[in-house]
């Protein structure tokens, strides 16, 4: 058994609890759970996976919630996770020799925002050394980046070091969890709250700015992102984000010119290409809008190059290559994203429509019945209204 504590925070956690700490029971040598007011059966469950359960009152800030936990950690390690994440257990062996490497302090996992269209990966301090310096800070976005960077300005030895596997997987930001909880006016509350004590901080305006994009409220998010930038000693991760948002802001509001620039910066930045693969996607998908096929294949083939199996791009590489009238690569390219992804009507309804310009048409009768059978159980008016349109033109379905 490695010599890492798993130390969290909770609160009504039940049912996302046992999927959590059953994904780490192979990896840790203990569990503390910090509950901090569940109602539910959340301490029984953490205690049935032999956790140590420990109160915390709730006083609306995380980093307090969080140090408190780490004062009952007795492992060398500290691997810290939320009860929405589930930890990639292919990696135990890699996180454990990490971990044995005398001088490294902090390993950074990836993280994959399960249900996230855009930006899906992102790369956190999540798994550290248990070091008396080391503490968490932020009231929302806790962290214990702040506390990292003045403890290797003090013991240059000690090495931060990235994991580059997908280590975490989220599922808080699917859109039924994010609708059930309250999570946008908690964060934006406590980010406002810390922003106005600490107002050149970038990572806060990083982070407030794009929640303010998200609310609706651009002329603030704008403003915050775009100081954000301008602000001295960001981290290329910080840099990234700050580019990544104001670049897609800026394709919402047509303003191209000025997205291409953002996404180009965020692209070029020293990052983990997996951390990168948001803007290529967003980058080609905004080159595909301006007709600009040649430039959108060749940006979602750098996609490829980073995930070899994401359907998505395989289903955009078809659009580019039916635009240039390249059917048979389109074909095959929606033949792949069928592959990888067999739920999605899209691709077969248009690798149908391609089959049946190129006289494939027991194939294209093939792929158009499955196109509706999907769209049925996903958008039933949108079946209904394709299901007409392939009958004007002869097709027939059950």
């Amino acid at each position: 058994m490695s010599n890492i504590s798993l130390c969290m925070i909770v609160r009504n956690e039940a049912k996302s609890l046992p999927k959590c700490l059953g994904s780490v029971k192979d990896l840790v040598s203990e569990m503390i759970v910090v509950d901090t007011g569940s109602t539910d059966d959340t301490r029984e469950v953490a205690r049935g996976f032999g956790a140590k359960v420990v109160d915390y009152g709730w006083n609306d800030n995380f980093a307090e919630a969080r140090n408190f936990g780490l004062g009952f950690v007795e492992s060398d390690w500290v691997l810290v996770l939320d009860a929405d994440e589930v930890f990639n257990g292919q990696l135990i062996s890699a996180v454990e020799k990490a971990t044995r490497v005398d001088d490294n302090l902090v390993v950074n996992l990836v993280r994959h925002e399960v249900g996230a269209n855009s930006s899906p990966y992102s790369l956190l301090s999540r798994l550290f050394r248990r070091h008396p310096k080391i503490k968490f800070s932020r009231p929302y976005h806790a962290l214990i980046d702040d506390a990292v960077m003045d403890l290797l300005r003090e013991e240059s030895h000690w090495r931060v070091v990235d994991l580059p596997e997908v280590a975490i997987a989220h599922y808080g930001y699917q859109p039924a969890i994010i609708e059930a909880q309250d999570k946008a006016k908690r964060a934006r509350v406590a980010m406002e709250s810390y922003l106005q004590d600490n107002p050149n901080d970038s990572y806060a305006c990083s982070k407030l700015g794009a929640l303010y994009l998200q609310l609706g409220e651009r002329k603030k998010g704008l403003k915050l992102l775009t100081k954000g930038l301008k602000l001295h000693g960001s981290s290329p991760a910080v840099t990234f984000e700050l580019h990544y948002h104001l670049a897609n802001a800026s394709v919402k509001d047509n303003q191209f010119d000025s997205a291409i620039k953002h996404y180009e910066k965020a692209i070029a930045l020293p990052l983990l290409p997996i951390i990168k693969l948001g803007a290529y996607h967003n980058y080609a998908s905004l080159a595909y809008q301006r007709k600009e096929y040649l430039k959108a294949i060749e940006l979602y083939q750098e996609c490829l190059k980073i995930k070899p199996d994401f359907p998505l791009v395989y289903y955009n590489l078809g659009l580019c290559y039916k635009a240039l009238g390249r059917n048979f690569k389109a074909i095959s390219a929606y033949q792949t994203a069928i592959k990888l992804n067999p739920t999605d009507a899209y691709s077969y309804q248009n690798l149908g429509l391609l089959l049946y310009r190129q006289a494939q048409y027991e194939e294209s009768q093939q792929a158009l019945q499955q196109a509706v059978m999907l769209h049925r159980q996903q958008n039933p008016n949108f079946a209904l209204q394709l299901e007409q349109e392939l009958k004007a033109i002869g097709f027939s379905f059950e």
